[in-house]
């Protein structure tokens, strides 16, 4: 569009609508400057940022919203390949020297260990149509079923149990405006108030009229909105989430407040579910959740009243599902939701909160390791079938189901793993479970090539490095946290040697002599998306370009001839018979484990200044002089039994690794739990002490309950003489303190 575009933030799954417009040219004497001109701006002129009204923002935008537009013409931008020489250095190469490395790397590679020694490692931040495709050019030009991505670290808990109660998995079967209205809303572990600030004008409704319940053991931004009438906070032991959901159904069943007349025509399993709750009444509850029988009674009460009178959303996030047991635990969510009659209600509802960009759209066609796109089953003959006819391929070319991303990542440099590596839009060596370990899985790969336009932690690592396009410099489409698919428009030329990876993967497709096609045109790549996903679950065939740019609302599934769907489940749920299916599901043994000596509970989570692994908010001067370091949030009387003073730096330490941060003093947490951000690399790393067991339904990792311990950490003079891993990050402090 002149003079800028009409797009969404490249952040977090709310896809906040902004407008980014060429800054004016500073003003010299009385001389009126050239008349702007249409199209993209060119990559040093900088871009302004505006919010844009949308139903999911309404005009207003977070921190990371408003200075996102700083990174486009940031100085430590990748602009070439680079090829790290026997020296450990990157040194800038041309792209043809880079595409025939990467071409004889894997080729060498699938020669030596067969074709699933090449693998690809996506992310949730890509766009539908770079998912789509890096699915087909992993199947088809590299051959291999080694494929997931970090999705797998946010959503795949909700995400199975979805599917498993549903048939679908969408993160909000409703529009988040629905929850304007919402007499009752229970925020299960997701701190929104920080994670995507303008999502809490949703809840104010609920809040003013005491409705806001939001569940998390550290009392959150999120969870001080429950304060001065507002709501509840249950704060209960980490890692027992399940048990408190299964006490709330318990009083809704034995109190008369289930809705019998729903249960009996929508849903099937109840009378299992029934006596799965016989032993979770509140009192017990109480003992291993700590919450108070009464507060659960009451949770309980208001939802029903709500569902009766006002109507009741239940919500979950990470908080929850990042466990071992967290499809068991979403699970429980959603039988308490169909109890109370929630889902496809007019005025009620149950949802689970996407957290990356295109955490939604990138999880539907073919990033994952046993997905086909329209989030078609790989193992499913008929899903097999249409993809293959779509490509032009026999279906004996698409491989079976590949490793889910933990499994993946331990797969490294092992004699029957994966040996060569493709990163796309991930910085697995700040986010990945037990980083350490994963750092030496990249170490020992035969070649390692990372696509980023920064020079990320991972990129670090890599062998090889390819600059590729921004969000800003970009066509495409995304599908936010509702189901809603939203365009993404180029406002900025890329810098010249950066490319888009449509264009890396269509390259390399043709000189691996792949089948069938691969455009790097995003239009084209979208149409052909659209068949593909045609018939799926995901159904994308009715929604094109040009709708979008109309402005039209399209939300999944959008067969051919339909107007989409922006509610679900208000014709039924889409199992074959129509019911939803109740699973009864129990807490496990190590889910309700106390720690009896004087270990600590470790979550991790999210600060409002930063993103994900933090490789892009830390760039930007704002928020980094905001947060510029790692703190652990610790009790006062937990830090004091250990001589630790606010300020003092802190060692925490597990079998797996050791962090050197700062403590900060904060009665939000729990005696027995600290919490440290995830978003901070080397001796920051939160996740050197976070566990690489997954969920044994979804392959998520356990984030939230790793069991540690917290010490006063050596004395400054000490801290002179510290030494960390080669190639490890020191923190800003620590160069300071030394």
């Amino acid at each position: 569009m002149p003079n800028g575009a009409d797009t969404h933030c490249p952040y977090c799954a709310l896809q906040c609508a902004m407008t980014l417009t060429p800054a004016a040219p500073a003003v010299s004497g009385t001389a009126a400057g050239p008349a702007p001109t249409a199209g993209p701006a060119k990559p040093d002129v900088p871009l302004e940022v505006s919010g844009r009204d949308f139903p999911t923002n309404r005009g207003g935008l977070c921190r990371k919203g408003w200075t996102s537009a700083s990174l486009l013409r940031h100085s430590g931008r990748v602009t070439e390949p680079m090829l790290k020489g026997s020296d450990g250095v990157h040194q800038p190469i041309s792209w043809d020297q880079a595409l025939m490395l990467v071409t004889a790397a894997v080729k060498d590679t699938q020669q030596r260990y067969g074709n699933d020694a090449v693998g690809v490692f996506g992310g949730g931040g890509l766009t539908n149509e770079k998912a789509y495709l890096l699915g087909k050019f992993a199947r088809l030009a590299l051959r291999t079923s080694r494929i997931d991505y970090n999705g797998r670290f946010c959503m795949s808990s909700a995400a199975a149990a979805g599917n498993r109660a549903f048939g679908v998995d969408r993160g909000l079967p409703f529009p988040v405006t629905d929850l304007d209205t919402a007499s009752v809303i229970l925020m299960l572990g997701s701190n929104v108030a920080e994670t995507m600030p303008p999502f809490v004008q949703h809840l104010q409704g609920a809040r003013d009229v005491g409705g806001l319940i939001v569940v998390d053991p550290r009392r959150s931004a999120t969870a001080s909105f429950t304060s001065d009438g507002g709501g509840l906070h249950l704060q209960p032991t980490p890692g027992t989430d399940l048990a408190l959901l299964l006490g709330i159904s318990h009083v809704v069943v034995h109190e008369g407040l289930a809705d019998a007349g729903y249960i009996a025509a929508h849903t099937s399993g109840y009378a299992a579910v029934v006596r799965s709750l016989s032993s979770f009444w509140p009192e017990r509850v109480q003992t291993i959740t700590g919450v108070p029988a009464n507060l659960i009674r009451e949770t309980a009460r208001r939802l029903a009243q709500g569902a009766r009178d006002g109507g009741s959303y239940i919500l979950s996030g990470r908080g929850v599902e990042q466990h071992v047991d967290g499809t068991d635990t979403a699970t429980a969510a959603i039988n308490l939701s169909l109890l109370l009659g929630l889902p496809g209600s007019a005025r009620s509802g149950y949802g689970t909160l996407t957290g990356q960009g295109n955490g939604q759209g990138g999880r539907e066609h073919g990033q994952k390791a046993d997905q086909l796109p329209g989030y078609r089953k790989i193992t499913d003959p008929a899903a097999r079938a249409h993809v293959a006819g779509v490509w032009g391929i026999d279906e004996a070319l698409i491989p079976g189901p590949g490793l889910p991303a933990v499994e993946l990542l331990k797969s490294l440099g092992k004699p029957d793993g994966v040996r060569c590596l493709f990163v796309h839009g991930a910085n697995v060596v700040v986010s990945a479970p037990d980083t350490n370990a994963v750092t030496q899985g990249l170490r020992s790969l035969d070649f390692l090539v990372v696509c980023d336009f920064f020079m990320s932690e991972t990129a670090a690592e890599a062998d090889l490095v390819l600059p590729v396009t921004q969000w800003a410099e970009e066509e495409g489409t995304l599908t936010n946290l509702e189901g809603r698919v939203i365009r993404r428009r180029r406002a900025l030329t890329p810098p010249p040697g950066v490319r888009s990876e449509l264009w890396l993967m269509a390259r390399l497709a043709e000189m691996l002599e792949a089948p069938s096609t691969f455009s790097d045109d995003p239009e084209t790549v979208f149409e052909e998306l659209r068949l593909a996903s045609a018939g799926g679950v995901a159904d994308y065939s009715g929604i094109d370009y040009a709708m979008l740019d109309r402005g039209e609302a399209a939300y999944w599934p959008y067969p051919v001839g339909s107007t989409g769907t922006p509610r679900l489940f208000a014709n039924g749920f889409a199992h074959a018979d129509g019911r939803a299916v109740m699973v009864p599901v129990t807490p496990s043994k190590r889910a309700i484990r106390s720690f009896a000596d004087d270990s600590l509970a470790l979550a991790t989570g999210r600060l409002l200044e930063h993103y994900q692994s933090g490789a892009q908010t830390r760039r930007v001067s704002e928020l980094l002089a905001s947060q510029p370091q790692a703190r652990l949030l610790i009790h006062p009387g937990t830090a004091a039994s250990r001589g630790i003073s606010d300020g003092d730096y802190a060692t925490v330490t597990n079998e797996r690794g050791e962090v050197l941060c700062r403590a900060e003093l904060s009665t939000t947490v729990r005696p027995d739990t600290v919490f440290l951000p995830f978003h901070f690399p080397g001796q920051e790393n939160a996740n050197r002490l976070t566990e690489a067991a997954t969920d044994p339904i979804s392959g998520m990792p356990e984030f939230k309950t790793s069991r540690v311990w917290v010490r006063k950490a050596v004395s400054t003079q000490e801290l002179a003489s510290y030494t960390v891993p080669a190639g490890t990050r020191l923190p800003v402090h620590l160069k300071e303190a030394s």
